[in-house]
């Protein structure tokens, strides 16, 4: 079999089950990525690329590790469910790095972090006052999780006691030229209503609309097709 057509069926195999092993290690892996999920993710492309191009390795061979180093991070995450204790041990835990406006250099030498290093973790949160931070928590996946002294905590109608009307998220009622009925009973509208905000906005018919949703106050945004022209 030519070489260029063996890498090309070797490189579709484990693009597949490299696939498949993103699905059923899921999301966790990109949203709360530890140090040991970086490993995995390292480990399991390095291994998809050798068995891509590198002949030497046995294609069984290549299929058995990428399934061992995709299905024993499932595993292990499946009995961290079960096991705080065992939690820890995997992915470690949060560390307290400023309580009550102090820095613990304590928890800072012990998380080989710098004080520049705090600083920069602060300045992506929009803190530049050490002073104004209530407590500051290293995550496991490397980010910062501050909590301001009330005084410096934005005012909302809560805090103030101001009473607001529950907002919902705004719901798409047409989409691609498609009215999309169930959205729009859900919301109790008609179809009689909602043509005729479509039309206050210069379409003539549904079709006309590429995207068209409604807030929780009843407005009604549309945008049309190009070359559709509003009256």
């Amino acid at each position: 079999m030519p070489e260029l057509v063996l890498i090309l069926i070797r490189s579709i195999v484990s693009f597949l089950l490299l696939m498949l092993m993103a699905r059923l290690m899921g999301k966790k892996q990109i949203s709360q990525l530890t140090f040991f999920d970086y490993c995995v993710g390292i480990t399991i492309g390095s291994i998809a690329a050798s068995m891509s191009v590198d002949q030497n390795v046995k294609i069984v061979n290549g299929l058995m590790a990428l399934l061992i180093w995709g299905l024993f991070p499932s595993i292990l995450a499946f009995v961290s469910l079960k096991s705080r204790w065992f939690t820890k041990i995997i992915d470690g835990s949060p560390t307290i790095l400023i309580q009550r406006g102090k820095i613990l250099e304590h928890n800072m030498k012990k998380n080989l972090l710098s004080a520049d290093e705090l600083m920069l973790l602060l300045r992506e949160k929009g803190t530049f006052n050490v002073s104004d931070v209530e407590m500051a928590v290293l995550e496991t996946n490397g980010q910062l999780s501050i909590l301001l002294k009330s005084d410096q905590q934005p005012i909302t109608p809560h805090t103030s006691g101001v009473p607001v009307q529950m907002e919902h998220g705004p719901k798409i009622l047409i989409m691609d030229g498609k009215l999309l009925r169930k959205s729009l009973g859900e919301q109790g509208y008609t179809e009689e209503w909602l043509l005729g905000e479509i039309k206050k906005q210069g379409a003539s018919d549904v079709k006309d609309v590429f995207l068209a949703q409604v807030d929780s106050y009843g407005n009604v945004y549309v945008d049309l097709y190009e070359g559709t022209t509003k009256d």
